[in-house]
């Protein structure tokens, strides 16, 4: 037998997405490939995951061309990437054919290995993708999404890996997302898994709990030959076990991984340098956190989900949301902590907190959870959360992407001309609005990534107390500010004239109160200036987060009954319906699709 360990680096996936919030540019990877690919990696871990969705929302790069990119730069090193079975890389079920496409072009632009999984480890919703990966002859390699609860067992794993196996795949890897298992817990879970399957099997574990070198150590003993790290600078934490050190631990053993260590501090070095040009996205739960073994809150969601709460305001409520996440967890019948039933749960989570009620608002992607629109839930929900969410409709028993008819010429003409590619459509279909807008914006020429943080003016230009350079950030998206002058501050409208991701603007503040963001109108009643009225009566139809109004679906004039939806908005990535308070008229409606949108603001108002 060839002890010879392998290894696959994250770096260029993972290891950024679970400490700088997935913010990784192209252009800082493409200068160590080079060097990277005569390290003699088994695989380099370079899409999938969240990085689609971070190309497209705030890189404003097209992911297909960093694949391309990076299958040009490496071209002797397997790329690797991970699907989340029938939900790709989106938040919802495809029907089989986007899957077969989006499998098909991804290898067609350098893909190799195909880590799949699905989130509730319902398998049904695992092998269409494997098939298409086999189709394409790549290398799939069927994943078990790891976790504990009092529902999961060893036993039920490697029955998974059989059942994987059987369905073709190639290798099987466990994904402990979270950092969940233990030493003790390691060596029982890989002797068995090693003694019931002939393919190889993987280990991908989180640093979050500090046990990753160990649990490493404890699986190589018992017959994996396979481990996922990152290079140090992105290592650690909510990320993965060190690239070097496990090279260093393993050097003088049978399982030595023959990788030059030397080489590898190079490209260490590399990255330590790129890591302080994302500061701004670093936060402070990336460190060591057994907490993990509680919240269960995987590496790549950590990061994503505190800059989420910033961005709310509410960076202060974290705590509260770890604590709310388990229970929320037990209501859906235990699912596994990994995309998308990670956002799912920790969204559900969030609102609960800021609402200061639970389930008061109720995402739709909880809503489709407990209809079975997702797969198996892994235990028992809670009644009365389902019976609140979904009232009496029918729960389905078949696989979800049955009920799916073929959506994919549905998405070519839906996307037209802005698709100058199959690639295209994939990228629309994978997230419609914001797909389509970037390609729209790709075609006129305005695609603009967020700033990355700028330096700092020169003291002498600076007014006391009013910074003239910053980055501001609204709703997730980023905007680079700098103010270039302005008029007097006794003129009775004053211009304040600025720059905003570089294109001039003017702003006229008029009075006192509009400064303040208020303004009084003839009624008496206080409202934000140019912006909405307050909500201050019961048909005053308001939103519990801030967020995008993605539907309106009532127009003035339309009579509604009390609990009738009225629109839709998106918050951290999940959709909320929001429904009316009252019976009534709809007699204003104070927004449009697209819309961004914040609490205390009416968006519609019902008598």
């Amino acid at each position: 037998m060839n002890d010879r360990v392998h290894i696959s680096d994250l770096v260029l996936r993972d290891g950024h997405q679970s400490l700088l919030a997935t913010r990784m540019r192209t252009e800082d990877m493409l200068p160590i490939c080079e060097k990277m690919d005569r390290i003699g990696y088994w695989s380099l871990e370079v899409w999938g995951g969240a990085t689609f969705d971070a190309c497209v929302r705030f890189l404003r790069e097209d992911p297909w061309e960093r694949l391309r990119k990076l299958r040009a730069a490496l071209p002797n090193t397997r790329l690797q990437m991970l699907l989340r079975g029938q939900n790709l890389l989106g938040y919802r079920h495809y029907s089989d054919d986007v899957v077969r496409a989006f499998v098909a072009k991804s290898a067609d632009n350098g893909m190799d290995v195909f880590r799949i999984f699905d989130a509730l480890n319902d398998t049904r919703n695992l092998r269409t993708a494997i098939e298409a990966t086999k189709a394409a002859g790549k290398h799939a390699q069927g994943t078990i999404s790891y976790t504990t609860s009092p529902v999961h067992t060893v036993d039920q794993f490697i029955a998974m890996a059989r059942e994987l196996e059987s369905m073709g795949s190639d290798s099987i890897a466990v994904k402990d997302m979270a950092g969940l298992l233990t030493p003790a817990k390691t060596a029982e879970l890989f002797a068995g898994l090693t003694d019931a399957v002939k393919v190889p099997v993987h280990l991908h574990i989180h640093a979050t709990a500090g046990l990753a070198e160990m649990c490493h150590l404890r699986a190589i003993e018992n017959g994996c030959r396979h481990i996922d790290t990152v290079i140090s600078p992105l290592a650690g934490g909510a990320s993965h076990a060190p690239t070097e050190s496990m090279v260093a631990a393993l050097a003088d053993t049978r399982w030595n991984t023959g990788l030059d260590l030397p080489a590898l501090q190079e490209i260490g070095f590399y990255f330590h340098g790129v890591r302080k040009k994302y500061h701004q996205f670093e936060n402070e739960f990336t460190g060591v956190d057994t907490r993990v073994q509680v919240n269960q809150v995987p590496g790549g969601m950590i990061s994503n989900l505190a800059n989420q709460l910033r961005e709310q305001g509410a960076l202060d409520r974290m705590n509260a949301v770890l604590d709310e996440i388990p229970r929320v967890r037990q209501d859906l019948g235990y699912p596994p902590l990994v995309t998308p039933t990670s956002q799912i749960v920790g969204t559900q989570a969030v609102l609960n907190v800021m609402t200061g009620e639970r389930y008061k608002t109720i995402t739709n992607e909880v809503k489709a959870y407990l209809q079975g629109r997702y797969g198996r839930a892994p235990g028992k929900v809670n009644r009365m959360v389902r019976q609140m969410a979904i009232g009496n409709e029918d729960v389905i028993d078949v696989r979800p992407a049955d009920l799916i008819p073929q959506e994919l010429d549905d998405l070519r003409d839906n996307i037209g001309d802005l698709a100058r590619s199959e690639e295209d459509v994939l990228t629309f279909a994978m997230f419609p609005d914001m797909g389509r807008e970037f390609l729209k914006q790709r075609q006129e020429g305005t695609l603009v990534p967020e700033p990355l943080e700028a330096p700092k003016a020169a003291r002498s230009e600076e007014p006391v107390g009013a910074p003239v350079e910053f980055t501001v950030t609204l709703h997730g998206e980023s905007y680079h500010i700098r103010v270039t002058g302005s008029g007097h501050k006794r003129q009775e409208q004053r211009p304040f004239y600025v720059t905003v991701d570089g294109q001039p603007e003017e702003i006229l503040v008029e009075t006192l109160e509009e400064l303040e963001g208020e303004a009084a109108t003839n009624d008496g009643v206080k409202r934000p200036t140019g912006k909405r009225p307050r909500a201050t009566k019961p048909g005053h139809v308001t939103t519990s987060m801030p967020g995008t109004i993605v539907d309106v679906q009532v127009r003035e004039g339309d009579r509604v009954a009390a609990g009738a939806p009225l629109l839709i908005t998106e918050a951290m990535k999940m959709e909320t319906e929001i429904q009316a308070p009252i019976a009534g008229t709809i007699k204003a409606i104070h927004v449009a699709k697209g819309d961004t949108v914040t609490p205390d603001e009416t968006l519609i108002e019902i008598e």
